[in-house]
């Protein structure tokens, strides 16, 4: 069962410290990751690769300013070879993955690891994580890219951070599996960015000051631990004033988020509608086409002659 007192979870804190010269996010996600994750019968290690992805999508989301869709994107070549999370501008979050029930079962098996969560990258395997924001026809897309390289996935962004954006980051993400009876997965995360030197309030602190402060601002989120972002009894309110209640700590915003699909009978019969005659035909039995979605598991059947005359 998800956690109890769920006011303090599935949400994002938002905030700065050291008047303005660093900004950051906190993230805490329970219901919303068991909604997404109980649309499916995911074997527990790709589960935890969802889970991580996903607060990974929404922490990366709540860095920007848009009005629309921000995915996540995984294509690799392991056991898990696609993971898609997508976070709508109002708080949406849905996610899916694609991988081989046969591949995950051996590589376990080789490695000793059944029953285990493994690090994401050990399933994602070679490939690369992308970013895109979409903001409708009018728009310009934004795609970033970075291979997968790293033994974490917190490591794999900070890559990305580092090669394309080159804005000082630090990230560390959480995530608890199912323990004993409960089927409860919760994941979170916190991150830390330099503001650019004319955005910070104190434009007269030299530098060496600045980068002292950086790294121990660092050192203070890298402490928070496992047990206090889990504890349902503590708001992330008290939690950033426990790691930076010296640092003139202001928590700016905090958004809500939970489980929205964006699938509707009307787009996959549009979807369809762009299949050749035989491959619809291949697709029908008892002149039915079933269409699956592959984010909430909702099933839409279509007959025969509804998917030709579009």
């Amino acid at each position: 069962m998800p956690i109890e007192n769920k006011t303090n979870f599935d949400s994002c804190a938002s905030f700065f410290i050291d008047n303005g010269a660093y900004q950051g996010r906190l993230i805490r996600l329970n219901s919303v990751l068991n909604t997404i994750l109980g649309k499916h019968c995911y074997p527990q290690p790709v589960s935890a690769v969802i889970a991580e992805c996903t607060v990974l999508g929404t922490m990366l989301a709540s860095m920007l300013k848009y009005d629309g869709l921000f995915t996540l994107q995984t294509q690799s070549n392991g056991v898990v070879s696609m993971v898609v999370v997508d976070v709508t501008s109002d708080g949406r979050i849905r996610a899916c993955a694609r991988y081989d029930q046969k591949r995950l079962e051996q590589n376990q098996s080789l490695r000793k690891t059944v029953g285990e969560i493994e690090p994401a990258p050990h399933l994602l395997g070679g490939g690369h994580l992308a970013f895109t924001v979409d903001q409708g026809n009018d728009t310009q897309l934004y795609q970033g890219i970075v291979d997968l390289q790293g033994k974490t996935l917190a490591e794999c962004a900070l890559r990305y951070f580092k090669q394309s954006e080159q804005i000082d980051t630090d990230l560390k993400l959480f995530l608890k599996a199912p323990e004993g009876d409960s089927q409860s997965w919760s994941a979170a995360g916190i991150m830390l960015q330099k503001m650019p030197s004319i955005g910070g309030k104190d434009t007269n602190i030299d530098q060496e000051t600045l980068d002292e402060n950086w790294n121990q601002a660092k050192i203070f989120m890298q402490s928070l631990s496992e047990n206090e972002v889990f504890d349902a009894n503590l708001t992330s309110e008290e939690l950033l004033h426990r790691l930076f209640h010296a640092n003139n700590l202001n928590i700016s915003n905090c958004k809500n988020y939970n489980f929205g699909c964006r699938c509707s009978r009307e787009k996959l019969l549009n979807t369809l509608s762009t299949f050749s005659e035989d491959d619809i035909n291949a697709m029908v039995e008892n002149n039915k086409i079933t269409a699956t979605c592959n984010f909430c598991s909702e099933q839409y059947t279509f007959d025969k002659g509804e998917v030709l005359k579009q």
